[in-house]
């Protein structure tokens, strides 16, 4: 086993967790992997990033619009594979591979992408999910993107349910959960600096 660790950030949309990565990535001076492994799987697949972009986290975006789907019938899709399209497959493929190898090279820390699933077997990895409460997460996104009240729920509404379908089909594990990562942190009981510095600490530890 190499020495180093790695830290794996799931995040409700709006809860602050890719702020959060990015502040302990630049504390601990290590890098951080976001949306850059979306670019990163397509230039080996050799497509367009945009295109990879349409189903990063959200290969599900089309079934979820025309249908609606309780949580108990979760596990009969996470079974039926065959209902994703082979590209959204190929795309996760990739960056489960590129996942792997940006663990075997270094001490990272990785936003999103299913990157607790992937790297569960490495007992050098941290795993944690940020939450937050609901009228805090519609406040920042209100701020960030300059939405008012009613455009900040609907979107974190489908971004959390994108992010949900994507993580629960590809893992078969609950989104969100206690049992499906180490630890749970609310940004609105602990803000974002002091769960900044309890990630600092343990990394160092």
């Amino acid at each position: 086993m190499t020495g180093h660790k790695i830290i794996t950030i799931g995040r409700e949309f709006g809860s602050g967790g890719h702020e959060i990565g990015q502040k302990l990535a630049d504390r601990l001076g290590i890098p951080l992997y976001d949306n850059r492994l979306v670019s990163m799987a397509a230039e080996e697949l050799g497509v367009k990033t945009e295109d990879a972009e349409r189903v990063d986290e959200s290969s599900l975006n089309t079934f979820v619009t025309g249908y609606t789907v309780t949580p108990g019938m979760y596990t009969e899709f996470i079974n039926a594979a065959s209902y994703l399209p082979s590209f959204d497959t190929e795309v996760y493929r990739k960056q489960t591979q590129i996942i792997k190898s940006l663990a075997e090279k270094g001490p990272c820390v990785i936003v999103g992408r299913c990157a607790d699933y992937v790297l569960r077997d490495r007992d050098n990895c941290i795993n944690v999910f940020i939450c937050a409460d609901k009228a805090d997460r519609k406040k920042r996104i209100m701020e960030l993107y300059g939405l008012n009240e009613r455009k900040a729920a609907d979107r974190i509404r489908k971004t959390d349910k994108e992010r949900r379908y994507y993580y629960e089909v590809h893992t078969g594990q609950d989104w969100g959960s206690i049992h499906s990562h180490q630890m749970l942190f609310n940004v609105s009981m602990l803000g974002i600096d002091r769960i900044v510095e309890i990630l600092a600490m343990m990394y160092n530890a």
